[in-house]
């Protein structure tokens, strides 16, 4: 490297105290810190009341934790130099607002590096506050200080929104208060191809109310301009959506719809289960060894898997879980299309073929069973769901009891001699008698509401506005 591109060591611009206003003039090396002694660049000795010209009455030491270098904190005493008009003896210090805010106790350069160090290196603000040698509480207000001041009242955050994507999160793991917040964020750049998702606001709360309070909070302008919304299952979203946004296009997020799938096939499995054996599954039967290839891609299943498959569905007894479970294979076959053309077609004629009704129950074993290699690329015989059975009608006399002076008293077991602890309920899984499951289930392959879902996505704005495949 040549020598022109080195320039004269100077502790200042190594130390950027020079962005703040600051010189170095001294430094202490401390088995715990880097002090630095500074002085304010700027005189400033004119009276902002008169306009007249000060006299130096003294200086004031101000210390501020600035941004470390390597694993030692860096401390900045500044000397403040104070002043007095000589016409109305008005007395006012330097100006160092460049440096930091009036009684902060970090830098600007610090409180940039511990946002960045939380928002970017996702570090705890402990080891924000031992990287700046303060106190936690210091350093937790001012990076919220910090934080709301550049990204939440940035009055440009909301420009050039046009496709945003609405969930909840959970960040409150405790017993006491709301454990969900709604979270906001713009998938423009994601639809663009200009960068990552960005995010808008979050929202306290999880329900309709939050999120459409939210959007009405919103200029009329800002809301014309969204175009598409993109959210999860969650109904709530979907009807404040409307409300509030009537020519914006909801979209189900592709993770949830493969999710909605992927529940109604594992909820078939385990439906055939119990009416095939009359329990769980067990480790020998075959639809609970082959529960998780069941959730596979069709083209990441190795041969042993599709031989598997090919003799898990050779009979008539499975043939409801090889129905959904081709269902749910094409519905990963049309995201996974590179074309989007492509795609979308695949997924219209899922969502067509799941609309247009399936067949009855009673009509199994009249259907022929694909080759797993094949069941991904036809559409597969639906299954019309039947009506829900009732319960019998309970009589309204009932039987007659058994006088309580001619009950046989039981013999109380003896006490032990040491008192048990409470079983904890939380680990118990009580099962209903299958008998009664089967009495009681309907059978659908997919819930209505996942359909109602699904057919509101239509894959067009799904891959054209979001660009996922």
């Amino acid at each position: 490297m040549p020598h022109a591109t080195f320039v004269r060591p100077d502790l200042t611009t190594f130390a950027r105290v020079d962005e703040l206003g600051l010189e170095v003039v001294g430094q202490r090396l401390d088995p715990a810190r880097a002090v630095l002694a500074c002085r304010v660049v700027d005189d400033d000795r004119w009276c902002r009341r008169c306009g007249g010209e000060g006299i130096p009455r003294g200086t004031v030491v101000r210390r501020l934790a600035h941004e470390p270098f390597g694993w030692r904190p860096t401390l900045l005493v500044v000397t403040v130099r104070r002043y007095r008009c000589g016409e109305c003896g008005h007395v006012w210090r330097q100006d160092m607002s460049k440096a930091a805010e009036p009684r902060a106790k970090l830098s600007r350069r610090a409180l940039r590096w511990a946002l960045e160090s939380i928002v970017v290196a996702h570090l705890t603000v402990a080891r924000i506050a031992e990287g700046l040698a303060v106190s936690w509480n210091t350093a937790n207000d001012a990076v919220l200080a910090e934080g709301q001041r550049a990204l939440i009242d940035d009055p440009k955050r909301f420009d050039g929104v046009q496709v945003i994507g609405v969930d909840e999160h959970v960040w409150r793991h405790t017993r006491k208060g709301d454990k969900y917040v709604t979270v906001v964020i713009d998938l423009t750049p994601v639809r663009d191809d200009t960068g990552p998702a960005r995010l808008l606001d979050m929202v306290e709360g999880r329900s309709k109310q939050a999120f459409k309070t939210w959007l009405a909070a919103r200029p009329q302008e800002w809301r014309a301009n969204v175009e598409v919304v993109a959210m999860d299952g969650f109904t709530g979203f979907k009807t404040a959506t409307t409300e509030e946004l009537p020519d914006a296009t909801p979209v189900l997020d592709p993770f949830h719809v493969v999710r909605l799938a992927g529940d109604a096939l594992e909820q078939c499995r385990r439906r055939i289960q119990q009416d095939l054996h009359g329990h769980r599954g067990r480790a020998a039967d075959p639809l609970y060894r082959a529960r998780r290839m069941l959730h596979t891609g069709l083209d990441l299943l190795t041969p042993r898997q599709k031989t598997r498959l090919e003799a898990l569905f050779a009979g008539d007894d499975h043939v409801e879980v090889e129905t959904t479970w081709g269902i749910y294979q094409q519905m990963i076959a049309a995201y996974r299309e590179p074309d989007k053309a492509k795609g979308k077609t695949l997924m219209q004629a899922v969502i067509d073929a799941i609309g247009s009704g399936v067949p009855r129950r009673s009509d199994r074993g009249h259907h022929p069973r694909p080759h797993p290699e094949e069941a991904g690329r036809r559409h597969p015989r639906l299954l019309r769901p039947t009506r829900h059975v009732e319960r019998a009608h309970r009589s309204p006399e009932w039987p007659t009891r058994t006088p309580p002076g001619q009950r046989p008293r039981l013999p109380e077991p003896h006490p032990l001699h040491r008192a048990q602890p409470p079983r904890d309920r939380g680990l118990q899984t009580p099962t209903t008698p299958w008998i009664v499951k089967s009495r009681i289930r309907s059978n659908p392959v997919l819930p209505h509401w996942v359909l109602s879902h699904i057919n509101a996505v239509t894959l067009g704005p799904l891959m054209k506005d979001l660009g996922v495949r």
